[in-house]
């Protein structure tokens, strides 16, 4: 960070932590559509620049509580930087607790008041990703194996949290034949296993798996897997 940069974030965190409260010096510099982008449980704020600010030399300071907490606190990695984005993951990561997240940028000796989000749950606003699928081809089988995406965060033995320890899931796996003149697709399993055979394949014909996930609780589905195709012999 550029000495000027340093300073003024000196002078902004100063006067905060006596207890002050920054006044708004001009509302148009006010950060825009401040909000959390979560996927995975990967929680990261996002924000725009005020209708007045100018990219080249503003600089933005993070603060985040949980929701009912008095006081603020300062992301110390995203206290007078540029970008336009901060990490709160490990801030954030009481996931069925909600909380709130809030910006104020400062430019050429101008700071703007705090622009606060929505609140934000993590467990009921976080997008899950596709599942990961894996496909083993025998003569004129398929076995499709499932794995719901990893989180940030690891069991105290070491081993990835998943999706599945906070969410009941249903695989949805589909099958496309692409042999045919016009491509059919079939949903041919929908349950919570996570390997699927597939036997009595057409032979000389050329398949593709896709999967997604279903919430049932929540209503939602993620987007679809990659295809993985096969040819059978």
């Amino acid at each position: 960070m550029e000495p000027k940069h340093c300073f003024l974030g000196f002078l902004i965190g100063a006067f905060l932590t006596s207890g002050g409260e920054a006044q708004p010096a001009h509302e148009s510099l006010k950060p825009q559509r401040v909000q959390f982008q979560s996927r995975n449980f990967h929680n990261v704020l996002h924000w725009q620049p005020g209708r007045a600010s100018s990219n080249n030399d503003s600089i933005y300071f993070v603060q985040y509580k949980m929701y009912g907490q008095k006081e603020w606190k300062n992301k110390e990695e995203c206290w007078g930087i540029q970008e336009l984005f901060c990490d709160l993951t490990n801030e954030t990561s009481d996931l069925q607790e909600p909380y709130y997240g809030r910006v104020m940028m400062a430019s050429a000796g101008s700071y703007s008041g705090w622009t606060i989000t929505r609140r934000f749950t993590p467990w009921w606003a976080t997008n899950i990703g596709p599942p990961v699928v894996n496909v083993t081809q025998h003569n004129r089988s398929l076995l499709i194996i499932l794995h719901a995406p990893d989180l940030p965060y690891r069991h105290q033995k070491g081993t990835n949290v998943t999706v599945e320890n906070y969410y009941d899931l249903v695989y949805r796996v589909f099958l496309i034949n692409n042999s045919l003149q016009k491509m059919q697709e079939q949903n041919i399993y929908e349950g919570a296993g996570r390997v699927v055979a597939i036997g009595a394949l057409t032979p000389h014909s050329g398949y593709c798996v896709v999967a997604e996930i279903y919430q049932p609780m929540l209503g939602r589905s993620s987007p679809r897997s990659d295809e993985q195709c096969v040819k059978i012999p």
